[in-house]
Order: structure tokens, then C-alpha cells, then sequence
């Protein structure tokens, strides 16, 4: 077991996926692990997958189509599996190969593309799921120990001075341009990296949470390695 997860306060530990979606957040606790130590070859799927964009989601078909050496379809079989649990519990999982993200360079006082730390949210109950089963994997911060953007005053100024309607609509304009949904670490921030294998459960947020939305970011990505990510 990884201490930095189980003695994490925003962290629980769960041993099996019926754990992981039967669990309410509560408290501090916005992020559930099903922790676990896979098998099998996830480079080699990796490598005999076919990058079509930034971004290629791979389907059951484009799995099954490999030809794997044993390790390989051990790697192929917890693939699988992982989809079907979530998309027998009703989601829509994706599984991505994944070279790069599209990165937001529109301003140069705040950043609202993946790689900032930021928050999910949606208009009904759901919660975020993802793997990493190859390459870097994601990072989570607790709540405590981040700002959100638009409170760092030479931030709001800036976006003040590009919001072109009346103070009373001011924060629709954050909320309609995701801008609220992003944070700066503290300078003493402690991120916990998410490891590989793992599969996550995120709290959103949506009207009826009741927790914290888990803060979180994508990695940057090695030079020459994709990522093999499954993410609903």
C-alpha cells in the first residue's frame, strides 16, 4: 500500500471497484483509489497502437486487433475489464493515446487548459474516473492548498478589464469562460501524484456534491512516450 494515499486526508483507499463507486465522499475525502499493482504489458499495446492526432481514442476493436506476446494480452485483458466495469456501472469510459494536450496560450495571466490545476464540473451527479496505464500520470492537490484564480487580485483585475458587460454579470463571465474552475498551488502545496494502474474517482462539481470538487492536472508529458489513459 502507498502511505502517501492511505495517510492522505483527501484520499481513501479502496480495494475493489464495488467499493470504489459504492463510497460516498465525505469530509476532506473528494478522491477514492482503487489501488492497485497490474500486470501485464501496457508499453508494448502502447507501442503497436497507431497515433492518429494529439489525441487518438482507441475502441475495443482497435484492442482486440493487436497481436500481443502473452504479457501483452494480460495488459489487453485489464483494459477491457476496466471498461466494461464502467460502462456496466453506466458511464462512458474513453480510453486515449495520448501525445499532447492543446495548450491555452490565449492570455499570458492565466492558463484554463489541462495542465493548470482546475476542478471538473457538470450539471448533474457524476463523478470524473481515470487510469493511467502507461506514461506520466496526473496530480491532485488538496482544497486547502490552492487558490482559486480569479481570487489572486492582479488576476480578477486583468479579467475584469476584458469583461466587456455590466458587475452584476461579471461572474457569469467567469463561470461561462471556465475561468473559476482553475487554481494556483500555495507556495508550501504538496501535490500527490496519482501513479499508474490505479483506477481514480474524482468528486465533481455539480449542485448536489457534497464535498470539495478535487483539484487536479494533467502531466507534462515525456519526450518521445505517450500516454495510455482511460478517463469518463
Amino acid at each position: 500500500m502507498n502511505n502517501t494515499f492511505s495517510n492522505n486526508n483527501q484520499i481513501q483507499v479502496v480495494q475493489t471497484f464495488s467499493e470504489l463507486i459504492n463510497t460516498d465522499f465525505k469530509g476532506d475525502v473528494n478522491s477514492l483509489c482503487w489501488f492497485r499493482d497490474l500486470s501485464g504489458d501496457f508499453k508494448e499495446i502502447v507501442s503497436k497502437l497507431m497515433l492518429e492526432d494529439n489525441i487518438t481514442e482507441v475502441s475495443k476493436e482497435d484492442l482486440l486487433a493487436l497481436q500481443l506476446s502473452e504479457n501483452g494480452k494480460i495488459a489487453r485483458e485489464i483494459i477491457l475489464a476496466d471498461l466494461k466495469l464502467l460502462t456496466d456501472f453506466g458511464a462512458s469510459p474513453s480510453l486515449n493515446l495520448l501525445k499532447i494536450y492543446d495548450r491555452d496560450e490565449e492570455f499570458d495571466f492565466i492558463s484554463t487548459d489541462v495542465y493548470s490545476f482546475h476542478v471538473d464540473r457538470s450539471p448533474t451527479p457524476t463523478d470524473t474516473f481515470l487510469s493511467t496505464y502507461h506514461g506520466p500520470a496526473s496530480d491532485i492537490i488538496g482544497n486547502d492548498q490552492a487558490v482559486q484564480k480569479i481570487h489572486i487580485p492582479e488576476i480578477r483585475k486583468k479579467l475584469k478589464e476584458l469583461h466587456t458587460g455590466s458587475e452584476a454579470e461579471f461572474e457569469d463571465f467567469l463561470k461561462d469562460n471556465f475561468f473559476d474552475l482553475h487554481y494556483l498551488p500555495k507556495a508550501d502545496a504538496q501535490p500527490v501524484n496519482l501513479g499508474c494502474g490505479h483506477l481514480w474517482r474524482l468528486a465533481v462539481d455539480h449542485p448536489e456534491q457534497k464535498v470539495l470538487p478535487c483539484i487536479h492536472k494533467a502531466p507534462v508529458e515525456n519526450d518521445g512516450e505517450y500516454r495510455l489513459l482511460l478517463i469518463c
